[in-house]
């Protein structure tokens, strides 16, 4: 047997071999050489190119400045004032009317309009926090809901929640306070009689000042008490669903800034006031 002995070629290049093969790399591509394209971006910080705007309440409470929002500047054709109109804030009624009794209650806020660096905005809906509406749930009491859609004197639609209770009669020894099928029907009856009467007979500022104290809960207790005596009766939630074509008289009447009379007040002009004083001079 004879054994040829070949020498064994290496599988590893040489590092002269490796040198040579990335010169020509980078001869070929002149892009190796400079590192990424458009280098590093240069970090701007988003808020630079924001502005911020106060939120005006209208004039049914007692802190008209409720806070602050941001907005993008105006840049193009996307203004900023555009971006403001139309979005819906949530205020405690504590922070609005400065009464930390009614911190359960949630009003909703819209932004209608803006003016210079201040945004107008006007009732949008109302709610009850998580917390009060469970803390009102209990045992052996009945719970009773009605719902109603209503439209104001001006041409707002509202649907309003009503939440109300069963209680005890005085001296009763029964654990339980149930009110039967029948009552609770008529519990309902009367509760979306009294807020569709109580809602479509005023406009949206007056019934906002009714939700306030709660005087629709209170007289639907009242109406009530012959049925089944009733406790912990308010209106729960209330749902904006469609609103009057936009009107700035209005808007600024709520706001107590300026009455709609004085709104589009016909102005003298210079040219017409020389004249007048002239022809008085003449006469």
């Amino acid at each position: 047997l004879v054994y040829l002995h070949y020498p064994l070629r290496s599988h590893r290049k040489s590092e002269q071999e490796r040198i040579s093969a990335i010169k020509m790399a980078v001869g070929k591509n002149k892009r190796l050489t400079k590192g990424k394209k458009g280098g590093k971006k240069k970090v701007v910080d988003p808020f630079a190119r924001k502005d911020w705007y106060d939120l005006k309440a209208p004039a049914v409470f007692t802190q008209r400045h409720v806070g602050k929002t941001l907005v993008s500047r105006t840049q193009g054709t996307k203004i900023a004032s555009e971006g403001l109109k139309g979005r819906v804030y949530e205020v405690s009624l504590a922070d609005l009317n400065r009464d930390e009794d009614q911190a359960f209650r949630k009003m909703k806020l819209r932004c209608e309009d803006v003016q210079g660096r201040a945004c107008l905005t006007n009732f949008y809906g109302m709610d009850f926090t998580t917390d009060k509406l469970r803390s009102l749930v209990r045992k052996w009491f009945t719970l009773i809901e009605a719902h109603v859609d209503v439209k104001t004197t001006d041409n707002y639609v509202l649907r309003l929640f009503c939440i109300a209770f069963t209680k005890k009669r005085p001296n009763q020894l029964k654990k339980t306070s149930y009110a039967q099928t029948s009552q609770i029907r008529q519990i309902r009856k009367k509760m979306m009689e009294i807020m569709t009467k109580e809602a479509s007979s005023c406009d949206l500022k007056e019934l906002v000042l009714k939700f306030i104290p709660d005087s629709i809960g209170k007289e639907i207790e009242k109406a009530c008490t012959g049925i089944y005596p009733l406790q912990n009766v308010s209106i729960r939630k209330v749902k904006m669903l469609k609103m009057p074509k936009f009107d700035i008289a209005k808007l600024m009447e709520l706001h107590g800034d300026i009455t709609a009379d004085e709104v589009g007040a016909k102005v003298e002009r210079p040219a017409e006031k020389a004249e007048k004083t002239e022809e008085a001079a003449a006469s």
